[in-house]
């Protein structure tokens, strides 16, 4: 059966990629769009979509990524799914829309797929985006996909230094409301005295000092995006009234009776558990429950595997441009043994240490192991077990030569039974002598404990 070449016609005039497809998965047709992001140089028709669209030699769904139409094939319904496909530009996020279309008997015969690039993230190092292809991070971008083009109020949770600002930017960025304002503000830096008058602003005389009307921040993002960063530290008072403008969408001046409408969409971010908060009566729970419409979880850096490959070089061109520098595979694979437990921000920081210490074009692993040392205030304290083991046991030197990955774990578990055998304090104590979690800390020792029954 053919399809309808008034179909395969209305496809060809659409601005974003779009294939039809068999249940087969070959492309019966593929408009300009679709042909000049994915295939410029060779015909796409009779190959299937997984070979162009991802370069598997097997359905998604066998190659370990989500497949709409197997999806498809289950609900009978539209599906959607976030993907990373190779593209003329390199490999690039993109969001799926698959479409069933049934034959005359009713079974699903064809599949429209449409496809929109998230271009606020990549799969590859990029100075300017999001970074990542962790199991973690991509469940964690779906959500900002499906999350973006609503009015819908986000909450961002996760440990501090895991990007929260940046993905706030990218909900804005792939919503309706990318062309108007991001404004940002950090609710644990403002005085409680002051938050009232710098979130709505005031009127001329509305206290000492104001000698001129002022707008506010929420005024300043008018038609865009409210980013409420450390959305927990806001004051109690306050939390009222900005419920009153989540719910009725207005607010006052400061010293106003005017009532004002707000044409804001607003995302919030905390690192503190605000659940416990409301528990405790720190945080009101309605105020809770509007802004956590959507809450989206940051995986925290110690959970992304193999990320640290992409973001420490897109990192490190942030922080020492026009300088270019590089990392050795030992300094790489040093990095990616350390526990980092103030997640990119740690990683970023240390990087630009890093390159200060280097006098050359390549960062080698003694640099990476000095730049740990460096920043540790106090010398008992260890920064990890794989640095310590390092610093306490061998040169730096003798690292990079000893940088291989089962090496690195070797060296993290010799020192880490050193540790625990001379340690007489607790296991809280401990974690935080060596840097990670406590929950880190126990996964460890029971790897340990597994690898001492072997």
């Amino acid at each position: 059966m053919k399809p309808l070449p008034e179909l395969t016609a209305f496809l060809e005039g659409l601005p974003e990629p779009h294939i039809l497809f068999d249940s087969q998965y070959r492309i019966i047709a593929a408009n300009a769009a679709y042909r000049r992001q994915h295939s410029p140089d060779r015909s796409v028709i009779g190959r299937t979509c997984h070979e162009v669209s991802h370069h598997f030699a097997v359905p998604c769904d066998q190659a370990g990524e989500s497949c709409p139409l197997a999806q498809s094939r289950i609900s009978g319904q539209r599906e959607r799914v976030l993907h990373l496909h190779h593209t003329a530009q390199g490999e690039e996020y993109v969001n799926i829309e698959l479409t069933p279309l049934g034959g005359a008997d009713g079974e699903q015969a064809f599949y429209v797929e449409k496809m929109e690039p998230l271009r606020v993230a990549k799969g590859a190092p990029d100075a300017q985006t999001l970074i990542g292809r962790s199991e973690g991070f991509q469940h964690m971008l779906s959500l900002v996909a499906r999350v973006a083009p609503s009015r819908a109020t986000v909450l961002l949770l996760g440990e501090s230094g895991t990007g929260k600002e940046l993905v706030a930017k990218a909900v804005h960025e792939a919503s309706p409301r990318a062309g108007k304002p991001l404004v940002a503000v950090d609710c644990s830096s403002l005085p409680e005295n002051l938050f009232e008058s710098e979130l709505f602003g005031h009127d001329r005389g509305a206290f000492t000092g104001a000698a001129t009307a002022k707008a506010g921040l929420v005024e300043a993002a008018s038609g865009g995006t409210l980013f409420l960063d450390e959305v927990g530290d806001i004051p109690l008072p306050m939390q009222v009234k900005l419920l009153r403008l989540l719910e009725t969408g207005t607010y006052r001046r400061v010293g106003s009776t005017e009532l004002r409408h707000a044409d804001i969409r607003v995302v919030s971010a905390t690192h503190r558990e605000l659940p416990q908060m409301v528990s405790d009566g720190r945080f009101r729970e309605d105020l809770y429950y509007r802004l956590s419409t959507f809450p989206i979880l940051l995986p925290p850096l110690r959970e992304r595997q193999g990320d640290i490959a992409l973001l420490a070089p897109a990192l490190l061109q942030r922080v020492t441009a026009p300088r270019r520098i590089v990392l050795s595979q030992g300094a790489l694979r040093l990095l990616e043994a350390q526990a980092f437990p103030g997640n990119v921000r740690e990683l970023r920081n240390l990087l630009e240490r890093t390159a200060l210490l280097c006098d050359g074009e390549q960062i080698e692993a003694d640099h990476v192991a000095q730049a740990i040392a460096t920043g540790q205030p106090n010398p008992r304290t260890s920064p990890g077990p794989v640095l310590r083991h390092a610093q306490q046991a061998q040169p730096a030197t003798a690292i990079a030569a000893r940088t291989g990955p089962a090496n690195l774990k070797a060296m993290e578990r010799d020192a880490l039974r050193e540790r625990l055998r001379t340690h007489t304090g607790s296991r809280a104590e401990l974690a935080a002598e060596l840097g990670i979690s406590e929950r880190s800390l126990y996964r460890k020792i029971r790897s340990l404990e597994t690898a001492r029954e072997r």
